[in-house]
């Protein structure tokens, strides 16, 4: 596949070979005021100048990780919705996100808050290859995205007796650059729900990958 950069409101990198860390949001999860929080952050990161000693993706990454903190914040403590603190819907998530783990990628972490989805995953090669010129067309992301997106969405809305838009339109993703940062995304998603105070211990919550992490540790 070729690299790809798109964007709507967000930005948007598809790299061969990536490693990806997604955070996929209930929609209107966010509430106004944090809506006009982060356009407001979103404004003075564009209008602030590069560093002269930056490089400029380094810079690019540098505002990405500033907005995301603000815009976890307010889905952690304020979120305006919160259709996945119900147990069933989470567990959908959960089995969706396991479904493909293994063919179409591999699934490194993931976290199902009530109101959003951490994961990270790598695409695999021979599933990507399978693609063949089509790869250009939709990238292995997106492609692995739209599939947990509408699956979720259509069985999650099932269960709880409602309908419409059940994921926000856009999510935030990030290429994941080398090993160091890969473990320091894992241990942020894992450590999402006490930060967010529903458990003590990251290995504690159910509807994440905290605690198969470290029975790999001790049993490796």
């Amino acid at each position: 596949m070729q690299e790809k950069f798109s964007r709507r409101r967000l930005p948007h990198w598809d790299l061969p070979g990536a490693t990806y860390f997604i955070t996929t949001c209930l929609a209107d999860s966010i509430p106004a005021q944090g809506q006009l929080e982060l356009a407001r952050l979103r404004s003075q990161l564009q209008r602030t100048a590069r560093p002269p000693n930056m490089a400029a993706h380094e810079w690019a990454a540098r505002r990405w990780k500033s907005l995301f903190v603000q815009f976890d914040d307010w889905l952690d403590h304020h979120p305006a919705s919160r259709l996945l603190e119900h147990s069933s819907a989470a567990d959908i998530v959960v089995e969706s996100l396991k479904h493909f783990a293994g063919q179409r990628y591999d699934l490194i972490a993931w976290v199902v808050m009530p109101s959003h989805l951490h994961w990270v995953f790598r695409p695999r090669d021979e599933w990507v290859a399978s693609l063949g010129d089509a790869v250009n067309q939709r990238p292995p992301r997106q492609r692995i995205q739209f599939t947990l997106n509408t699956h979720t969405a259509l069985e999650c809305n099932r269960l709880l007796g409602r309908s419409g838009r059940f994921w926000q339109w856009e999510s935030y993703d990030h290429c994941v650059t080398d090993e160091d940062e890969l473990e320091r995304i894992v241990a942020y998603v894992h450590a999402n729900p006490v930060t967010a105070g529903l458990v003590e211990r990251p290995e504690s919550y159910r509807w994440s990958s905290a605690a198969t992490h470290l029975d790999l540790e001790r049993h490796p």
